[in-house]
């Protein structure tokens, strides 16, 4: 029984499964209708590099912008940035930032790769299913590059490209124009796997122990110029 229970706990599929199944009998009887809801079976892209991992944050995030459903990330409904944005108060008094914990349930952006614990990091607090961050930056910078990507792919946006690049996309290696397309076509550029080539390339998969194929887009955008 054990045994059965962290193999459904463990698997994507069950999960997948389960989430897919209320939504679609919820949707269903709210337009009253009955049968398929979802037309695709979900699939799930592996994330082997730190900038694949922040494009598809951003991409993620990004959603209702790029569906014109949104102009700000502030307008940007039940989406984690929406949250993060409105657990960030200022007491009017005297300038204090505080916490509403709006966004409790979710993992931290920043980690410290240099003094933080290696391994999982369970939630001490138990709201949220990890105490480990996913970015090596702070949450102010993750909001400004998502703000920045923001005004460059939103529809009749006139936004332009600032006269410097942001910190994070050269830490990264990346420039503007290909931070914007990774970001808009994270869902084109990548199926079963996302990173740089030198990173795909020798990896090899659990199942099958093939390599891992990269379509050729993804592969030019993050080819490293020397």
């Amino acid at each position: 029984k054990c045994g059965e229970i962290r193999k459904r706990l463990s698997s994507i599929s069950w999960w997948m499964r389960l989430l897919c199944q209320r939504v679609a009998m919820r949707a269903n009887q709210e337009d009253e209708e009955s049968g398929h809801f979802f037309q695709d079976r979900f699939h799930a892209t592996r994330i082997v590099d730190e900038a694949s991992l922040l494009a598809c944050a951003a991409y993620v995030d990004l959603n209702p912008i790029r569906a014109a459903m949104a102009e700000t990330l502030e307008q940007s409904d039940h989406t984690s940035v929406q949250r993060r944005i409105e657990s960030i108060t200022t007491d009017r008094d005297d300038g204090i930032p505080v916490t509403n914990l709006r966004d409790s349930f979710l993992a931290p952006i920043s980690i410290d790769e240099r003094s933080g614990e290696i391994g999982p990091c369970v939630s001490r607090s138990g709201k949220r299913c990890s105490d480990k961050g996913f970015l090596p930056m702070s949450l102010e910078d993750y909001l400004e590059t998502l703000d920045w990507t923001a005004r460059q792919i939103a529809p009749g946006k006139c936004g332009r490209t600032p006269a410097e690049v942001p910190p994070v996309l050269k830490r990264l290696g990346l420039d503007s124009k290909t931070w914007c397309e990774l970001v808009s076509d994270f869902g084109r550029l990548f199926c079963t796997v996302a990173g740089r080539p030198e990173c795909v390339d020798p990896l090899r998969s659990h199942c099958t122990h093939r390599r891992y194929h990269l379509r050729r887009r993804a592969r030019e955008l993050l080819t490293r110029v020397d």
